[in-house]
């Protein structure tokens, strides 16, 4: 996060030695900001299988960084295309509890599993801009790649005379980009999601700017490759950014 509040900075400095500028032209820029992300579907909650209860946690806090493009499609600027090009750290939390199938003479009660995800993405929106005095509305589609994920994962086991063992499994990173491709290191996601984007925000002249945007998936991130009838799960995302872009003319 230091990383981040460092070029968040970075952009407002660059920002405020800009002078005013046509906001019509074409533009390059940087942004950079928070991401709000969970999972969705009315099958997220079965991801782990039988036997099991689950609950989706609260939403994941991470950050987003990357380029951005500001293409006119009107000579007064009221309509322009946007892509950008993002790093996006995505996640979710799964609490996941076993009450039965211990099998006979089992002394466990219950065992409790906390999993964390951490998913390293390269997103590309690509939005159609309405831009209004400052005001602008954004909408459009978002190609995902998942490169790498980290999993950790703590597990609680009970017993019936009331002692308890704790064990935490703290992953490593897992590359998906190709790099290391052996069993060990197949997926359990899916590596490419499309998504819808919809979102508001305000630039000035001078081209610093703010937006609020939400992202919804339309492909299923649960991916095993060998499990039937496998839950469907879908990656949901706010994110919050801070931007600036350079005036080329």
């Amino acid at each position: 996060m230091k990383k981040l509040a460092t070029l968040t900075l970075g952009l407002l400095s660059a920002a405020s030695l800009a002078h005013a500028q046509d906001a019509g032209g074409f533009r390059i820029g940087l942004k950079s900001g928070a991401t709000y992300s969970n999972i969705s579907g009315d099958q997220a909650s079965r991801i782990v299988g039988p036997n099991y209860s689950n609950d989706l946690a609260d939403y994941k806090l991470g950050y987003n960084a990357g380029v951005s493009l500001s293409i006119p499609l009107s000579s007064d600027g009221f309509f322009s295309l946007a892509p950008e090009l993002l790093y996006n750290r995505k996640g979710f939390e799964v609490q996941t509890e076993q009450t039965s199938g211990f099998g006979a003479g089992s002394n466990i009660q219950k065992i409790e599993v906390e999993q964390q995800r951490v998913l390293h993405y390269a997103d590309l929106p690509i939005l159609a801009k309405i831009n209004a005095g400052g005001l602008f509305f954004e909408l459009g589609p978002q190609a995902s790649f998942l490169f790498g994920s980290k999993t950790k994962q703590q597990t609680t086991t009970k017993y019936t005379d009331g002692t308890k063992d704790k064990v935490e499994d703290n992953g490593g990173f897992r590359d998906y980009t190709g790099v290391s491709r052996d069993e060990a290191y197949k997926s359990d996601l899916a590596q490419f999601d499309i998504s819808g984007v919809a979102g508001i925000g305000y630039m000035t002249d001078g081209g610093l700017s703010v937006n609020l945007r939400y992202a919804r998936g339309f492909n299923s991130l649960i991916d095993t490759k060998d499990q039937d009838n496998e839950p469907k799960a879908f990656n949901s995302a706010f994110t919050f950014q801070v931007g600036y872009l350079i005036p080329t003319k």
